[in-house]
């Protein structure tokens, strides 16, 4: 997961009303992170909210990232967009056959319910019917929650200084100057590529011009 949750918290922009819209999914990031294609062919990068699934370093991380393939990967699936943040990328619920794929992780045991002071109901349900089913993650003896092992695991710590302070490369303050970085070897996360490519229209990130920048970052990881 490239975003973190208490960064979401700090930056959440509000868009009004909630944007619905169909789009295809083109990669699948982690267990609550994937990219789409939206109908005017702009590639955007959609957090699922509500849930938090294991890194891809911790247990169930790869099984959680599966999981979600498995639901939604080069499919065409309804987005209920409820917030952005200030990079521009998509907070909300997907949806595929009838069902809200947010809430499928967590009743599959392939993420937590995370909705921070906001607590959603149907979550907490859903995870407590996959705690007492030990399903997926829940299996485990003591399986410890995403947020509590990013703060004793360093992710892609390329960490770089902006006004004196360092930041990993999820946190990211990237140049806002377009024209700064224009190679793949320059990005540092997924994250900062696809904020080159949509944001900066950087065209050399996507050589195949599949919506994917950088695939080595995007997608050499799964």
């Amino acid at each position: 997961m490239h975003l973190l949750l208490t960064l979401v918290c700090l930056t959440l922009a509000s868009v009004g009303q909630a944007e619905v819209f169909s789009a295809k999914v083109i990669a699948v990031i982690d267990g609550d992170t994937v990219l789409i294609m939206r109908p005017n062919h702009r590639p955007e990068k959609v957090r699922l909210l509500n849930i938090d699934a294991p890194e891809k370093s911790q247990a169930f991380g790869t099984q959680s990232t599966q999981s979600l393939s498995a639901m939604v990967l080069k499919r065409q699936v309804k987005i209920e967009v409820k917030a952005e943040d200030h990079y521009g990328r998509l907070l909300g619920e997907i949806a595929v056959d009838d069902r809200t794929v947010n809430e499928e992780q967590v009743k599959r045991g392939m993420a937590w319910e995370y909705a921070g002071y906001n607590k959603n109901h149907r979550y907490v349900i859903l995870q407590n019917e996959a705690q007492q089913a030990h399903r997926g993650l829940w299996q485990q003896t003591a399986p410890q929650a995403p947020w509590q092992w990013r703060k004793t695991h360093v992710t892609t710590q390329a960490t770089n200084i902006h006004r004196g302070q360092k930041y990993s490369a999820d946190t990211l303050f990237y140049d806002a100057s377009c024209g700064s970085k224009t190679y793949c070897s320059q990005m540092q996360s997924c994250d900062e590529a696809l904020y080159y490519l949509v944001r900066c229209g950087e065209t050399t990130l996507d050589k195949n011009d599949d919506g994917i920048p950088c695939e080595s970052l995007c997608l050499g990881a799964k």
